[in-house]
């Protein structure tokens, strides 16, 4: 263990339903020198616009503004996730992904709780706010195993309290405040030195998820990859459902394309292994050349998917704001 010491300059929220107040509150709270990058994930519909970076903008002095994708973890800033785009956190610097829905939602609590803590371990401090259901849980579990920091709500005074009573019922240490209060906690929190230490090896599942929600070849093609299949087809994309993904079927006929040509091409190198135990040298090259050409298709295809444009629309006025609450 070393005696060095660092800050925890890396903040992120979550939250969903009823969310927006809830911003709004703490980050009145935040200064204008915050020594920290703030990173907001609220649930949004996939389609029109959202007043969320204005809004927020009118209650506190950071600069605040939709992620364009690739901008450093810059102290003094506030980025929110666009709509239908995951935001993840690699090395120092944030990226825009189309990778699978989870818990229903894309951008999505979890992947960027997960992805951060993989990437910055215990400078990160992970908040959850008003929401449903439980996305933020299981990011917020690897943000405390890997040594961060995790707040919530205190679930009173929420609007929708599932969110954050799942993280207080399901993570251990939870700091539990006001919305109004977390702000200055956090910019407390931020000011104050920790020891750094060592901590353990991102597990190879987080890598995997991480992987998945930036749409990466190794995760999307193993056969190994995280969850159980459920025992049905997507709808939509008609692959196999994974329970850990929780994914409702990627909406768009390009996501259906690459998931059919990530399927063939797996069957194809286990026909292929399968011809070449056998002897038949022929059916194996065979099924290899299949396999070949059915993933550089799927490349293709996902990197249509990764360059499709951010829609970031802004609403005209306050009263186009109620939707977001209710999302």
């Amino acid at each position: 263990m070393s005696t060095a010491q660092v800050r925890r300059d890396l903040v992120l929220v979550g939250a969903s339903a009823g969310g927006v107040e809830s911003l709004v509150a703490l980050v009145r709270g935040l200064p204008a020198d915050l020594p920290a990058t703030v990173l907001v994930v609220l649930h949004l519909p996939p389609g029109g616009g959202s007043a969320l970076p204005s809004i927020l903008s009118r209650a506190t002095p950071l600069p605040v503004r939709f992620s364009t994708g690739g901008e450093d973890l810059s102290r003094g800033q506030l980025l929110v996730a666009p709509p239908d785009r995951h935001l993840v956190v690699v090395e120092e610097r944030v990226r825009l992904g189309r990778g699978p829905r989870e818990n229903g939602h894309r951008p999505a609590v979890d992947v960027l709780f997960r992805s951060a803590a993989r990437a910055a371990g215990p400078r990160v401090i992970g908040v959850v706010l008003s929401g449903a259901m439980d996305d933020g849980t299981a990011g917020a579990l690897a943000v405390a195993q890997r040594g961060g920091l995790v707040l919530a709500q205190d679930p009173a005074e929420a609007t929708y309290t599932s969110m954050p009573a799942s993280v207080i019922a399901h993570v251990p240490g939870v700091t539990v405040a006001s919305a109004a209060e977390l702000g200055a906690l956090i910019n407390r929190l931020c000011r104050t030195p920790i020891p750094r230490t060592t901590t353990g090896e991102n597990s190879e599942l987080m890598e995997m998820e991480v992987e998945l929600a930036e749409l990466e070849q190794r995760a999307m093609s193993a056969p190994d990859r995280p969850g159980m299949p459920a025992g049905f087809g997507c709808p939509e994309c008609h692959g196999t459902m994974y329970q850990i993904q929780q994914s409702e079927a990627v909406e768009s006929a390009l996501w259906m394309a690459l998931r059919s040509l990530e399927e063939k091409a797996l069957l194809a190198r286990q026909l292929a292994a399968q011809a070449a135990l056998r002897g038949s040298t022929l059916s194996a090259a065979r099924f290899a050349e299949q396999a070949d050409d059915a993933t550089r298709s799927a490349e293709l295809v996902r990197q249509l998917l990764e360059r499709a444009p951010v829609r970031v629309g802004l609403t005209r006025d306050l009263d186009d704001l109620q939707p977001l609450a209710d999302v």
